[in-house]
């Protein structure tokens, strides 16, 4: 009778984590998230705090290992943490686990911030979204798996950044990995392949969750019909925007980007001099009695006056001191 092959424990927390081959000690704190590919957890190392995932699948960590390490040689643009070691723990009870370690992001979990800075705020996070998944695209890539969870809004300026690496697949390849509300294929919308209009999507998808204020379940028969009658109580550029992006109609993240910041920035114009207006009616102007309104006055002439002397006596000595030079000249 066969036992089975016997399976890999947990760490646990406060338990020390270390490296077989690099030696690196991690105490573990606690666990942020588990999924398909693993389970992800808050560590710390002389002080610094990291994330790291362990995984059974060998050939998972090696793709998203991978995958980060692409990243890292992306000019101008942070998509994803920072890859940091990868090694195999041997502490499980069996055989020596993969593992890798990523700079740990601190933030605010996506949907909060957006419920609390409101909608404007969503159209920015998304466009900067968008700038990085054009630097993935171009680099071969799409993030497949993308959704709030994965999302993450950082502080000193506000910025998006993308998590969990899991579901990053190379583009023409089937994905493989994705959450049923944010993927296409789940809607009948497309296939699950491999391209950025899939990740455009999925933008489209999260935009809708953030707006509508939750997710909600496919009717029967319905697809992008529904999503569509969704989009009815939206802002119109957003309605637009996202129309566009669930009917695979932009060909990259850059022009999803660039329609997206182009009626922000028209937004933000018509809004200005309202709120100019608003200011101004609400400032409150002085009000002077005769009595304070002559001292103001009187105060204003005496300085006109000193200023009048401070000029005409620079302008003396600026003519004495030209007729001392030629005097000098005159004589030499």
């Amino acid at each position: 009778m066969s036992l089975g092959k016997k399976q890999n424990r947990l760490p646990r927390n406060d338990e020390t984590i270390i490296g077989k081959w690099n030696g690196h000690r991690y105490r573990v704190l606690r666990l942020i998230g588990r999924g398909a590919t693993g389970s992800v957890y808050l560590v710390e190392r002389r002080g610094v705090h990291f994330a790291l995932k362990i995984s059974n699948e060998s050939m998972n960590v090696s793709s998203e290992v991978n995958a980060l390490r692409h990243f890292s040689h992306l000019n101008d643009a942070s998509v994803g943490p920072e890859l940091i070691d990868v090694d195999d723990w041997t502490g499980t009870g069996g055989p020596p686990v993969p593992f890798y370690v990523m700079e740990y992001i601190q933030g605010v979990p996506f949907l909060g911030y957006v419920q609390d800075k409101g909608s404007f705020w969503l159209g920015v996070l998304i466009v900067q979204l968008l700038a990085d998944l054009e630097h993935l695209h171009r680099g071969g890539w799409v993030f497949g798996d993308l959704k709030p969870d994965n999302l993450i809004v950082t502080s000193h300026p506000p910025k998006a950044r993308l998590l969990d690496v899991g579901g990053t697949t190379k583009i023409g390849r089937a994905v493989k990995e994705y959450t049923e509300f944010y993927d296409r294929g789940y809607w009948g919308c497309g296939l699950r392949k491999a391209e950025p209009t899939y990740d455009l999507f999925s933008i489209g998808m999260i935009m809708i969750h953030a707006l509508y204020g939750r997710r909600f379940p496919k009717k029967e028969g319905e697809g992008l019909q529904q999503l569509t009658h969704q989009l009815a109580s939206f802002p119109p550029l957003y309605q637009r925007v996202i129309k566009k992006a669930l009917n695979g109609t932009y060909s990259s993240a850059a022009d999803m980007k660039k329609e997206l910041s182009s009626g922000l920035s028209e937004k933000v114009v018509r809004q200005a001099p309202k709120r100019a207006r608003s200011h101004a009616a609400t400032r409150r102007r002085p009000v002077h009695t005769s009595r304070q309104n002559k001292q103001v006055r009187k105060k204003k002439t005496k300085k006109k006056l000193w200023k009048t002397i401070v000029k005409e006596t620079l302008w003396i000595g600026v003519i004495l001191s030209a007729l001392y030079v030629c005097i000098l000249l005159l004589y030499r």
